[in-house]
């Protein structure tokens, strides 16, 4: 069932610290008020909504907002995967939620998929059969991506004042649990417990037996006894006095809210947001929904016909999730992950300066936390990084036509490329790979970490090739020739720190492109020592350089700066 309620809302951003290594970009003054469409492809429902951006405040007033169940995360028993029916479904509300965008004359539409397309084997696939039909980019986010995302979105509706919050959000295909205060998050995590799947798995009789009720409930807390026990254990560390907040977002969470509003007040407030209700009374609702037939819960009011199929899964999170917390209350959030992505997108517009500012650098400070936990050399790798993204930036228009984009995911890949050391030295371009891949880096989508860890596994050794299962994975041809064209400016960039010493201090490329004779660059080196040969250094890069020669199809030719007579303009490129 698809809705749009008409109701125009005004919605300023929360404030956040700024805390950012660098600041957004600045902007025109006569910037229009532009419309943006967010969308989220869950696992219960598909839901969209369009707001036109007042960048002077900062704030968003929602114009149009949609929703759709299709229940993708229902997969084929027998293989995992999404069925054709459920897909269909998907696409038939994709499409419609185009035109719709269409009809408000959207900027952008911003989209991404959640748990039941990262799980399914053929989730890529039916991404690439969007985008192809529809011309929809859907982008695929981690669970931990995701949880950031509704942070950002909550944020954008609520005060923290300082104070730990907890935020759970259940979802069909999984639960995220976030702790923060409304600065940086202390905890983000996604656990595979979701209203739609655990009904499909636990619950099969209408209604339910105790026995499926049982496993279900131990299933559930074994799934989120250690993520809770890790915030608990945040929180007490944090010595913050009183019981904790709890703030709970999306469907179930706001169906019970619901449910209680009417049974309390005699009908539901005109907004949900803020709405408080008790663990003494889900409990209750508990009891009452396990003793109803799924046609008898559907027709209770608020619930309507497809999620009265799956509420009492979902209630049975939200229970565990409180008294694992030992919390009484929670607190609903109309906000969540599309209202996060409206943030997010804002922020990537540098429509967002002091609130939230923190959040533009969070893809920096995700690879260096990971970088710290796999105990990186820092110096060498910045090094690395410096002497790649100069490659980058000296070949752009050249020999490579990437963006800024692609310049963040070389830089990620250097500071990460050697972090397979921390399980052994022997093919650790491979370890790389795995852990970059498995690392949970923030503020990337899943295809944007496959790329920064197929660079790393590339740093040595084999050039990447068509049977390798690391770049089969890469089932985008653009990020395919990312790799093909980046990863042997990261080869490079590796050989000319080879004794970790320092040794070059600066490169300067100079290209013979056209005319007669072969096509050549001379990479011209400066020795931080001029008396130092950089033998090694020179010898490494001669080893390194042949990926670099033959995907560009010219000769690379290492010269130091002080073996020869400069000329006047290093960067002059005869092209």
């Amino acid at each position: 069932m698809i809705s749009s309620p008409t109701n125009f809302t005004e919605c300023p951003v929360a404030s956040a610290p700024p805390v950012s290594e660098t600041g957004p970009a600045s902007r025109p003054e006569s910037w229009a008020a532009p419309v943006l469409a967010a969308i989220d492809v869950g696992s219960n429902s598909l839901h969209m909504v369009v707001v036109r951006i007042n960048p002077r405040i900062p704030s968003f007033t929602l114009i149009s907002r949609e929703k759709a169940t299709v229940r993708l995360g229902e997969f084929c028993s027998q293989t995992g995967a999404l069925t054709p029916a459920a897909m269909e479904r998907a696409r038939t509300a994709l499409e419609r939620f185009c035109r719709i965008a269409e009809s408000f004359q959207v900027q952008d539409i911003v989209a991404v998929a959640t748990s039941a397309v990262r799980e399914a084997p053929n989730g890529l696939e039916f991404l690439k059969r969007i985008e192809r039909e529809l011309g929809l980019r859907v982008e695929l986010i981690s669970g931990q991506e995701e949880a950031r995302r509704i942070y950002l979105g909550v944020l954008s509706a609520m005060e923290f004042h300082n104070r730990m919050h907890a935020v759970v959000d259940i979802g069909g295909g999984s639960t995220e649990l976030i702790l923060g205060n409304g600065q940086e998050p202390e905890f983000l995590r996604s656990i595979k417990v979701g209203a739609v799947r655990l009904t499909q798995a636990f619950l099969h009789h209408d209604p339910p037996t105790s026995g499926e009720l049982q496993a279900l409930r131990q299933h559930i807390r074994g799934m989120l006894e250690s993520p809770i026990e890790q915030m608990k254990r945040i929180v007490a560390s944090s010595q913050q006095q009183g019981s904790l907040p709890l703030v709970g977002t999306s469907g179930t969470v706001e169906c019970l809210a619901q449910l209680d509003a009417r049974r309390r007040l005699g009908a539901p407030p005109s907004r949900l947001q803020g709405y408080e209700f008790s663990l003494e009374a889900l409990r209750g609702y508990i009891k009452e929904l396990r003793s109803l037939t799924v046609a008898e819960r559907q027709k209770l009011p608020g619930l309507g016909e497809r999620r009265g199929e799956i509420i009492l899964a979902g209630a049975v999170i939200l229970e565990e999730v409180m008294t694992l917390l030992g919390v009484e209350r929670i607190q609903f959030c109309e906000r969540a992950l599309r209202e996060g992505l409206i943030v997010d997108w804002m922020i990537g517009q540098g429509l967002i300066e002091d609130r939230l500012r923190y959040h533009s650098s969070v893809r920096r400070r995700s690879v260096l936390k990971l970088a710290e936990k796999y105990q990186v050399e820092l110096p060498y790798a910045e090094r690395v990084a410096e002497f790649a993204l100069s490659l980058f930036d000296q070949t752009r228009g050249l020999l490579h036509g990437w963006g800024s984009r692609e310049r963040a995911l070389l830089w990620s890949a250097a500071m990460l490329h050697n972090c397979g050391h921390f399980i052994s030295h022997a093919a650790h371009h491979k370890h790389s790979y795995y852990l970059i891949r498995h690392g949970e880096l923030l503020g990337f989508n899943e295809e944007e970490v496959e790329v920064i860890a197929n660079l790393a596994r590339y740093h040595r050794k084999s050039p990447p090739k068509k049977k390798h299962e690391n770049f089969q994975r890469l089932t985008d041809e653009r990020d395919r020739q990312i790799v093909l064209e980046l990863s042997p400016l990261l080869r490079m960039a590796c050989a000319l720190d080879r004794r970790r010493l320092q040794a070059i201090q600066a490169l300067h490329c100079r290209f013979q492109l056209l005319g007669e004779g072969p096509r050549r660059m001379e990479l011209i080196l400066d020795p931080r020592h001029p008396n130092d040969d950089c033998a090694l250094e020179l010898w490494s890069l001669n080893e390194k350089k042949k990926v670099f020669e033959q995907q560009f199809k010219l000769q690379v030719i290492p010269k130091l700066s002080t073996q020869i007579e400069r000329s006047s303009n290093p960067f002059e490129a005869a092209v």
